[in-house]
């Protein structure tokens, strides 16, 4: 019974003697701890001091609320990890810290793995925003699709064609493969194609198809109507007629293409120029340029002219 009460006096005593070492040891941290808690609280006091900071300056290089909030969270936890840092230095755990970090970089490389195409398209999504490569109701054409752009989230790209379906498309398709913006310059431009016969007189042809567009099109005036002569065709004289619209919207394209079809149409028939049909020549002989009744036994040339 002595030796167990021995043995239990002297355990208490090491405990005893290991919480005063304790005790000693918050007494002795005591300033520490008020300064590191003093450095926590004044650290998440401002942070909402930073969040709204980084919201206003993020807003003016891009006009996505759904990104600005998100860049404005991320700048305001990295701020609050920091400081988090920095109070356990304070508290001189630097073993826990960088444990801490450790296990972070090791999180954070799992988490990268196994998010890598959501995380491609966030950061698709952002690069987009912030560059302001495209902005909702833009005329685009990307991925083979062409329309508005109807919605930019953090994980993908909404086109509404002009069909009226909408076409998902991740973030990642949009910010790497080419994209065409209509809406950006604010104007397009209409080119035209079509063909005259050999015989027609081409300055004619210029003058007349220039005036039709000016006078019945509604055209960007500030911009010159340009006609050029492409190619001699096989039945024709090929040229292409340019003209720019100050509206960007595809039904104004559409219109645009089908008022200058119309109008120089009529302008051609009112002024005789013609715009030829395909013409093939057919040659009967092995070489070349000889006549049916060259080419045709005699009494075959004989039946189909009647006998005559």
């Amino acid at each position: 019974m002595d030796t167990i009460w021995q043995q239990f006096e002297k355990s208490s005593a090491l405990l005893l003697e290991k919480l005063a070492g304790w005790i000693d040891g918050i007494v002795t941290m005591l300033p520490n701890i008020l300064l590191a808690a003093m450095v926590m609280g004044l650290s998440l006091l401002a942070a909402r001091y930073v969040k709204r900071y980084l919201a206003k300056f993020i807003s003016k290089f891009s006009g996505n609320v759904a990104v600005n909030r998100l860049l404005a969270n991320i700048g305001t936890a990295a701020f609050v990890m920091v400081m988090l840092f920095v109070v356990l230095g304070i508290l001189k755990l630097d073993t826990a810290l960088t444990s801490l970090l450790a296990g972070a970089g090791v999180a954070g490389l799992a988490i990268g793995l196994a998010l890598q195409e959501p995380i491609v398209n966030l950061f698709s999504g952002i690069m987009m925003s912030v560059r302001q490569y495209i902005k909702i109701n833009d005329l685009v054409e990307t991925n083979g699709y062409m329309g508005t752009i109807e919605k930019i989230s953090l994980r993908s790209t909404v086109v509404r064609t002009f069909q009226g379906q909408e076409v998902i498309l991740p973030n990642k398709m949009v910010y790497n493969n080419p994209l065409t913006n209509y809406t950006s310059s604010g104007q397009r431009r209409v080119d035209l194609a079509c063909g005259i016969s050999y015989g027609e007189d081409l300055e004619k042809v210029e003058q007349v198809a220039i005036r039709a567009i000016k006078q019945n099109v509604n055209h960007d005036e500030g911009r010159p109507v340009e006609l050029f002569f492409m190619e001699f065709g096989s039945s024709s004289i090929n040229f292409v007629l340019r003209f720019w619209l100050d509206q960007i919207r595809q039904p104004d394209f559409v219109r645009g293409r089908s008022d200058a079809i119309k109008a120089l149409k009529r302008a051609f028939d009112q002024n005789g120029i013609v715009i030829p049909f395909p013409i093939r020549t057919l040659d009967f002989g092995i070489k070349g340029g000889e006549k049916l009744r060259e080419a045709l036994p005699r009494e075959l040339y004989s039946a189909s002219n009647g006998g005559g």
